[in-house]
C-alpha cells in the first residue's frame, strides 16, 4: 500500500492510523518490492572538521564551546591522518561533520579563518576535502548546514553527495521553551530552501526526520510529505533518515522522554508507506540496538554511515556496532548487508547527471551495475581465482524473484523486467538461481563439456571504427598497444594449414574494419582457407564486418552471405552484439552497428541457411535493465529463426580497454554478476539456444569450474591464438589444449567431449591437439 495521492486528506490520515503490525506489514512489502533483500551501509571515517556552532539546539551534545576545544577547527594534516586511518580499515567515504558557520558566533573561529587564510569555514571545508581526494581514495560527504546555491557550486566538485537534517518543519519547535528556540539554522523555511538548492543543484541529497522532540504525528507526516514534495520536483533525495531522539545528560533536554520502539517503527512505516518502495529508507543502528530486525520490517533497508575507526559524534554515547554483528542481526531479520558508497546506488547508476565530473571516475571505478561496492577484487581476464563460495545462510527471499523462478521452472517465459530483476539476487535468491539453472542444463543437454578444437586467425588489428571497449584495433599509423598489421591472404592460409596439423576443425577468423577492404575482401579470406584445407570449417566475420562488405558491393545482406556460404563460409561469430541497446551503443561503438542492424544481419544470415553464436559484452557502462532486454532480443530472433547455436557471456575485461583508461567505465563485472548472467541466460534462453557457453580467456581456469556449475555447457574453442582479450589486459592466456580442458572438466566430475562447430561430432580431424604451446 503506497499512499501516492494528498495525504493530507481525512481517508489517508485514517490509513496511517491503522494498527501497527498492518502498518509494518504494508511497509514490508513495498521495501522488498523496491530494494529486494539487500541492507546497505556506507563504510566511512568521521571527520569532526568543528564542533562550534552558532546554533544551541537544546538536545545537542556535538557542538561545544571554544573553551572546550583545543583548536576552533582540525588542522588540514589532522583531516588526512583521520581519512588514511580510515582507508586503512575499508572505509570508502569521508563524512565531514561540522556546525553551522560557527564564525557567525564565536571570533576565536574568525580569528583561526582569518589567520589560516580561509574566507569562511565553508571554504576551509572545502580545502579539507580536496586533501582527502589527493592523498586517499575516500569519497567525501558534507554535512555543513545550511547552503546557498553558490555553496553548492564551489562544493559539488569535491563531495558526490551532502545532507542536512530537516527534522522537522514544525515552527512550534522554534518557539521560546521549544528544543530549536535559538538556532537560527534550524528554522524550518530556511531548511526547505537548502533542499530546494540541492535539487536545482543535482546533488543527492540526504535528509531525515529527528523524532521525540517534542513534535506531534500530524507534523512528522507533514515533513515526510515536505520531503516528498521535493523529490518529486527534482528527484534528488537520496535517503530519508528516521533518527530517535536520545537524550544525553549534558543537555538541556537531559530528562526528556524518548520515544518509544513503537513510535519510532510507526514513523519508519509512515515515511515508507508516504515515500514509496524505491526511497531509501534509513535508521542508525546505534540507536535501536536489539530491535534491528523490527527496523527492517518497518520499512528501512539502510544502516546509514557506520564506522571502524570514529565513533558517532552526534551520539558518542552510543557505540557503533561491530560490523560482523551487524551482518549478523541483519541476516537474522532475512536480509544481505552490502557496502554502498557515499552516494546511493540509484546516483551511482546515473552519474552523468548527478555527480560532478570531476568525481565521476572514482565512483565508476567502484560500484557494480547496481551502483553497490564491488564485492571483492575479481575482476574478468586478470588471472584471478573467483572469491570462495560465501555460506549458504538462511535468509530471506525476493518475492519477485519467487514468482520469476517459479514460472521459469514451469516452462514459462521470463519478460525483461523479471529478467532485470533476476541480476539482483544476493544469498540464498543467487544461490536458487545458479541451481535452477544448472537443472535446466542437465534436463536439456546433461553433462557433458564441450568444446571446439580450433584456431583464432585475427587478420588485421586496423580498424576504421572508434570502441571505446577495444584495445586491440589501431588506426592505420597508430602505435599504442602494440604495431599495427595486416596478414596476408597467404599468411591466412598457411595458418589455416598448421591449424589442421595440429588437429583443429575450425578456423575463426575476425578483424578490424580496414579502410581498404571492401566485400571481396572477406569472399578472398574464406576462398584462401578453403583452396589451403577444403575440410576446414569456417567460422568468420563479425555482423560488423558482413555488413560492411554488403555495403561495399552494394548487395544486399542475404545476397552477400549467400555468396560468402557458396565461397565455402560455414557459420558467423555472434559478436560485435556488445550490448544490443541503442542507448548503451551510443556510449561504447556510436560509429558501429546499430541494434536493429545487428538483428538484420544475423536474420539474414539464418535466412540463408548459416547458423552463428550470440554474445552479450557486459561489465561497462550497461544496467541490469540493458541486459535483460539484449537476452530477450536475441530470444525473440531465436524463436524466429532457430540459428543461433549457442550464447556466449564475455564479462568486459578493463585493464586496457579506452573508455576505462579514461575513466568512463565500470571495471568489467563482479564475479556475482558474471555468474548470475551465464546462469539467467540458462533459465531466459531456454527452450530456444540449448547451449551457453564459459569463456576460459575471460574466466580462468578456476573461474571456468564454477560457471561450469552454474547453467553452461561448453567451453569455446582451444583458440591457439587468442589476442583480443590479451590486447585488453587479459592474463588467462592465448591457448588451451584439449588435456586441459578435459581435467577442467574431470575436476568438477563431468565428462569432456569435442565437439563440431555447430555441435555434434566434429569431423574426423587428423590429431587431436595435445599439449603444444
Amino acid at each position: 500500500m503506497f499512499i501516492s495521492t494528498d495525504t493530507r486528506s481525512d481517508a489517508d490520515h485514517a490509513a496511517l492510523a491503522r494498527p501497527l503490525d498492518d502498518l509494518v506489514a504494508a511497509a514490508e512489502a513495498l521495501t522488498l518490492a523496491g530494494h529486494g533483500p539487500v541492507v546497505t551501509y556506507s563504510r566511512k571515517v568521521f571527520i569532526p572538521l568543528t564542533k562550534l556552532c552558532r546554533d544551541v539546539c537544546h538536545y545537542c551534545t556535538f557542538a561545544r564551546r571554544p573553551s572546550e576545544l583545543d583548536a576552533p577547527y582540525l588542522t588540514l594534516d589532522e583531516v588526512e591522518a583521520l581519512a588514511r586511518e580510515g582507508e586503512a580499515a575499508g572505509c570508502r567515504e569521508a563524512l565531514f561533520t561540522l556546525g553551522d558557520r560557527p564564525e557567525a558566533r564565536f571570533h576565536i573561529a574568525q580569528a583561526w579563518l582569518d589567520d589560516n587564510q580561509y574566507a569562511s569555514t565553508l571554504d576551509y571545508l572545502a580545502a579539507a576535502a580536496r586533501r582527502v581526494i589527493e592523498t586517499t581514495s575516500l569519497l567525501p560527504h558534507f554535512n555543513p548546514g545550511l547552503l546557498t546555491a553558490t555553496d553548492f557550486a564551489t562544493l559539488r566538485p569535491l563531495a558526490p553527495s551532502m545532507g542536512l537534517m530537516l527534522e522537522s518543519i514544525s515552527e512550534r519547535l522554534c518557539e521560546p521553551g521549544q528544543p530549536h528556540h535559538g538556532s537560527p539554522d534550524k528554522h524550518p523555511a530556511a531548511r526547505l530552501e537548502t533542499l530546494r538548492l540541492a535539487g536545482e543543484a543535482k546533488v543527492p541529497f540526504t535528509t531525515g526526520l529527528l523524532i521525540g522532540i517534542g513534535e506531534t504525528r500530524q507534523e512528522r507526516i507533514d515533513t515526510l510529505l515536505a520531503i516528498r514534495d521535493l523529490h518529486a520536483r527534482y528527484g534528488h533525495i537520496q535517503e530519508v533518515i528516521i533518527q530517535n531522539f536520545r537524550a544525553k545528560s549534558d543537555t538541556r533536554m537531559h530528562d526528556a522522554p524518548e520515544p518509544s520502539l513503537d513510535e519510532h517503527l510507526w514513523t519508519i512505516a509512515a515515511a515508507r508507506l508516504l515515500l514509496g518502495p524505491d526511497m531509501s529508507i534509513q535508521a542508525p543502528p546505534n540507536l535501536q540496538p536489539g530491535a534491528l530486525a523490527e527496523l527492517i520490517r518497518a520499512g528501512v533497508n539502510d544502516w546509514g554511515g557506520v564506522s571502524p575507526v570514529t565513533p558517532d559524534h552526534v551520539n558518542p554515547e552510543r557505540p557503533w556496532p561491530n560490523l560482523v554483528a551487524l551482518e549478523t542481526e541483519t541476516l537474522a531479520a532475512g536480509r544481505v548487508l552490502r557496502q554502498r558508497l557515499t552516494v546511493g546506488p540509484a546516483y551511482a547508476r546515473d552519474l552523468e547527471i548527478w555527480v560532478d565530473p570531476k568525481l565521476q571516475t572514482a565512483v565508476r571505478r567502484a560500484v557494480d551495475g547496481r551502483g553497490l561496492v564491488r564485492e571483492d577484487d575479481w575482476h574478468p581476464g586478470t588471472g584471478k581465482p573467483p572469491p570462495a563460495a560465501t555460506p549458504r545462510v538462511i535468509t530471506g527471499t525476493d518475492p519477485y524473484i519467487d514468482a520469476a523462478l517459479d514460472r521459469a521452472d514451469r516452462g514459462g517465459t521470463l519478460d525483461a523486467a523479471m529478467i532485470a530483476h533476476l541480476f539482483t539476487a544476493e544469498g540464498r535468491d543467487r544461490t536458487r538461481i545458479v541451481a535452477l539453472a544448472d537443472q535446466l542444463r542437465r534436463e536439456r543437454v546433461g553433462d557433458r563439456v564441450t568444446f571446439v578444437v580450433n584456431r583464432n586467425i585475427n587478420y588485421t588489428n586496423i580498424c576504421l571504427y572508434h570502441c571505446g571497449f577495444c584495445a586491440f584495433s589501431k588506426g592505420s599509423t597508430r602505435s599504442e598497444r602494440g604495431p599495427a598489421y595486416r596478414i596476408d591472404l597467404d599468411e591466412i592460409a598457411r595458418r589455416t594449414i598448421e591449424a589442421h596439423e595440429r588437429g583443429a576443425t575450425e578456423v575463426c577468423l575476425q578483424g578490424g574494419i580496414h579502410p581498404a577492404f571492401d566485400g571481396h575482401t572477406y569472399l578472398n579470406i574464406v576462398r584462401a582457407v578453403k583452396q589451403a584445407v577444403p575440410t576446414m570449417h569456417i567460422h568468420a566475420f563479425s555482423p560488423l564486418e558482413i555488413h560492411h562488405g554488403a555495403t561495399t558491393l552494394g548487395l544486399a545482406l542475404s545476397d552477400y552471405l549467400a555468396m560468402l556460404k557458396d565461397a565455402g563460409l560455414g557459420t558467423l561469430p555472434g559478436t560485435a552484439a556488445e550490448i544490443l541497446t541503442d542507448r548503451v551503443r551510443a556510449i561504447i561503438c556510436p560509429d558501429k552497428l546499430t541494434t536493429a542492424q545487428w538483428l538484420d544481419v544475423m536474420r539474414a544470415a539464418h535466412g540463408v541457411g548459416l547458423r552463428s553464436t550470440a554474445t552479450i559484452m557486459f561489465g561497462h557502462v550497461d544496467t541490469y535493465a540493458d541486459w535483460a532486454e539484449h537476452l530477450v532480443a536475441v530470444r525473440a530472433l531465436q524463436a524466429e529463426t532457430g540459428g543461433f547455436t549457442e550464447f556466449v557471456p564475455l564479462p568486459f575485461v578493463h585493464m586496457e580497454a579506452p573508455m576505462w583508461r579514461k575513466g568512463l567505465a565500470r571495471s568489467g563485472p563482479t564475479w556475482r554478476e558474471t555468474q548470475l548472467m551465464h546462469a539467467i541466460a540458462r533459465i531466459a534462453l531456454d527452450g530456444q539456444i540449448p547451449n551457453i557457453q564459459a569463456s576460459w580467456v575471460k574466466l580462468g581456469d578456476a573461474g571456468v569450474e564454477a560457471i561450469l556449475q552454474s547453467g553452461t555447457n561448453d567451453l569455446g574453442g582451444t583458440l591457439m591464438d587468442e589476442s583480443i582479450t590479451r590486447a585488453a589486459g587479459g592474463q588467462n592466456g592465448q591457448h588451451n589444449d584439449v588435456a586441459a580442458l578435459r581435467v577442467l572438466a574431470t575436476r568438477i566430475g563431468r565428462p569432456a567431449a569435442q565437439r563440431a562447430t555447430i555441435y555434434g561430432d566434429p569431423a574426423a580431424p587428423t590429431r587431436i591437439l595435445e599439449s603444444q604451446t
